[in-house]
């Protein structure tokens, strides 16, 4: 089926993140949004308007790929997925206040500092 050319950018170009709009987002955009919380598939297809027998096998994937953590009967947002949004939360505040103070980051400043990680393979 064709898409436009607004929801074919809205597609994430970011092969581990979920495409906007699918059961994995809307389930994982519930479940980042109360990290605290661990829900039962049925309060997380109630939450998300995503089918009852569709909750299940995309929160197994979700699993399968370390967004989720599950015991059972419930299902939270992982730990790693937390620290994934708490870091690019923390940039972005960082960027901001840099930017507020008319202080941009500069690559001569942190140049010095930077790792490039081509030196650090090993050599096979």
């Amino acid at each position: 089926m064709p898409i436009t050319s607004d929801e074919f950018e809205e597609l994430s170009s970011n092969p581990g993140e979920p495409a906007a709009g699918t059961n994995a987002d809307r389930i994982l955009s519930f479940l980042r949004a109360h990290p605290e919380t661990a829900y039962t598939q049925s309060e997380i297809a109630a939450n998300t308007g995503v089918k009852s027998g569709s909750v299940g096998p995309t929160l197994v994937r979700l699993r399968e790929r370390g967004r989720v953590d599950h015991r059972e009967p419930y299902w939270r947002v992982s730990d790693h997925e937390q620290s994934v949004d708490a870091a690019g939360e923390h940039a972005a505040a960082t960027l901001t206040q840099r930017e507020e103070a008319d202080h941009p980051p500069q690559l001569s400043e942190w140049e010095p500092h930077a790792v490039d990680p081509r030196t650090l393979r090993d050599d096979e």
